[in-house]
């Protein structure tokens, strides 16, 4: 009788700590935004690429109406060299400053991501600019992300 008293108390105490009330975020209710103009300065592959990425997960129906103004910056610094005074790795760091305006309740939000990576120098100028042209991308891809959770999350705040 003992046995069956604690094996139900066991199961009661396992039931009530598993169902603790956490709630995953559906990824496709998070972006409840529309993007209505982005307004992009500075690097014009970089800004055209944010940009596609943004506008892809934006809903058309939506109440959010954003205005969105993108400024990047491509700094790229040499990291290493060798004995020879050769360059053997570049590093690149993006920044961008976003600003995106609320149309419905006409507020200013400013955000500044950025990103840093580094690719390696190869004997074959091809294959280094390949290597500077996945970093980017990767980068962008980062960066992009960054900005989708950032202006969810300032919009789930309002």
């Amino acid at each position: 009788m003992k046995q069956i008293i604690t094996k139900f108390f066991l199961f009661l105490f396992l039931f009530a700590t598993v169902n603790c009330g956490y709630k995953v975020i559906n990824e496709s209710e998070r972006n409840k935004f529309s993007i209505q103009e982005i307004k992009t300065s500075g690097d014009k592959r970089i800004n055209f690429k944010i940009k596609n990425n943004l506008l892809n997960f934006s809903k058309k129906k939506s109440q959010n109406i954003l205005l969105i103004d993108l400024n990047t910056e491509k700094i790229k610094n040499i990291k290493e060299k060798n004995i020879k005074n050769e360059i053997t790795k570049y590093e690149i760091s993006l920044n961008v400053d976003v600003e995106f305006n609320l149309i419905n309740n006409d507020e200013n939000y400013t955000l500044n991501i950025s990103n840093t990576g580094s690719y390696l120098v190869v004997d074959s100028y091809s294959t280094t600019l390949n290597n500077e042209k996945k970093l980017i991308d990767d980068l962008i891809e980062n960066i992009s992300e960054k900005i989708l959770k950032k202006i969810s999350l300032k919009l789930n705040d309002i």
